[in-house]
């Protein structure tokens, strides 16, 4: 063999989602310093980036949404000061400044060096992996989302027109099933204010490739999809059209590269586990084990998955991780320097009020949504070490985010000890078990051995 490449050593960590608004890069406690030199010490750190990097360089219009998650293009330094190699791009906040912003926030990435996965200027940019040379091998990240805004969505161009710029979304079909009481009745509403017709007349132009359905036992309420059941429960699936063209980089990753992984932005749940105050569970939704699965089977090496902002449970498929969330990396979301008009507005805020008095009003001072909660202040980052082009081990290091700090403090990661230590692993031991995942608990780290 010419090259130490090709035998398959290599460590790779993963963590969540970063909304970092702040200079982290001067602290020196020693479970800071820590983290930093675990993410230093491995072949190539892959994080996502749930924030924009720009200074309103462009116009911007925030399309209904409330736009607030922005920070200064320097910060993007402070990721890589961390060890961080490169980011997944694709999630609900791309676009929460336009187009102009996000793809704005792109150059700087670039700029400062920091690999992206999830953005381009149409489709295939946004689909296409970034690559990280390391002497472990090659890794080859993409991104997706399943979170996002009709707008965001990246398009195919044509020989005579150029593409659509965007996110790589991942589209999903939710089918809700209900009884027949139910179906009759959502049926009787929709003729007696007319929608019968006007679904009949979307059927005749539906486009190519979309699904048809019998309207015996199917009908459409306000843009969702009913089925005739036994009882009330719901369905997804992916889109296939968008599998096709994810599997298409996927190949090519595969053949470029020896480690090929796939991170996904994604906030819908499915049915079971424990309820959160953001209204998600711990249980990922059908789709996503799906969608997990499929990149597993196209030749992925690691799925990671983020956007509930909490933990979720881990999977060992076919001897490859799965993690279908690994929470909130850093979660600075409340010391943003400039809100919109709009934001304000929501919050029933006027103009004689300013960014701080917008943080403090979002929580209610801490007392409400994630300020208020634990569970989006303990995460976790999960190296994954392979030897021999097999994963031998994932070690899970709990990390603290400061609940209960003050506003202008809260939000940065430390490692996590003693019994808050615990009780996260405790929590990861929990929400993996329907898995089948067993993870030993060493000192103040959680071990899965494969």
């Amino acid at each position: 063999m010419v090259y130490d490449s090709p035998k398959g050593n290599i460590s790779i960590l993963v963590a969540g989602d970063a909304m970092i608004t702040r200079r982290i890069s001067m602290f020196k406690e020693p479970s800071f310093t820590e983290l930093v030199d675990l993410i230093r010490s491995t072949d190539a750190s892959l994080v996502n980036l749930e924030m924009l990097f720009h200074n309103f360089e462009m116009s911007w219009s925030n399309k209904g949404t409330i736009s607030f998650q922005v920070s200064d293009p320097s910060n993007l330094a402070e990721l890589k000061w961390m060890g961080f190699r490169a980011v997944t791009t694709a999630n609900n906040h791309s676009y929460d400044y336009n187009e102009a912003e996000f793809m704005t926030t792109l150059s700087h990435c670039k700029e400062q060096g920091l690999l992206q996965a999830g953005g381009g200027r149409n489709l295939d940019e946004a689909r296409a992996p970034a690559y990280i040379d390391t002497a472990g091998g090659r890794v080859a990240l993409m991104s997706a989302t399943t979170t996002y805004s009709p707008e965001s969505r990246a398009g195919f161009g044509r020989p005579e027109f150029p593409g659509k710029p965007g996110v790589n979304a991942l589209r999903h079909t939710l089918i809700h099933n209900v009884p027949k009481s139910a179906f009759e009745a959502l049926n009787e509403v929709n003729r007696g204010l007319g929608y019968e017709d006007l679904e009949e007349a979307r059927r005749r132009f539906l486009p190519t490739g979309a699904e048809e359905y019998d309207r015996a036992v199917e009908t459409r309420f306000f843009e969702n999809r009913f089925k005739l059941g036994k009882d009330y429960s719901m369905e997804t699936y992916c889109n296939k059209e968008d599998l096709t063209g994810i599997e298409k980089w996927i190949r090519s990753a595969r053949l470029t590269s020896e480690w090929p992984i796939y991170g996904v932005h994604c906030h819908e749940s499915g049915a079971g586990g424990e309820q959160q105050s953001s209204g998600t569970r711990t249980a990922p939704p059908d789709f996503l084990r799906e969608f997990a699965h499929f990149c597993i089977d196209q030749g992925c090496a690691m799925f990671f998955a983020h956007g509930p902002h909490f933990l979720r449970g881990i999977e060992i498929y076919k001897g490859k991780p799965i993690f279908y969330s690994l929470g909130n990396f850093i979660f600075q979301n409340e010391t943003v320097q400039w809100v919109p008009d709009p934001a304000y507005k929501g919050l029933k805020l006027s103009y004689n009020h300013a960014a701080g008095d917008w943080g403090y009003a979002r929580s209610d001072g801490g007392r409400f949504g994630f300020a208020a909660h634990r569970a989006f202040y303990r995460s976790a980052v999960a190296v994954c070490r392979y030897t021999g082009g097999s994963l031998k081990e994932v070690r899970l290091y709990p990390i603290d985010l400061g609940f209960g700090e003050p506003m202008g403090q809260r939000g940065r990661p430390v490692m996590a000890q003693g019994q808050v230590a615990h009780e996260i692993l405790g929590w990861m031991q929990d929400v993996s078990k329907p898995f089948g995942t067993r993870i030993a608990v060493e000192g103040d780290v959680g071990v899965i051995r494969v």
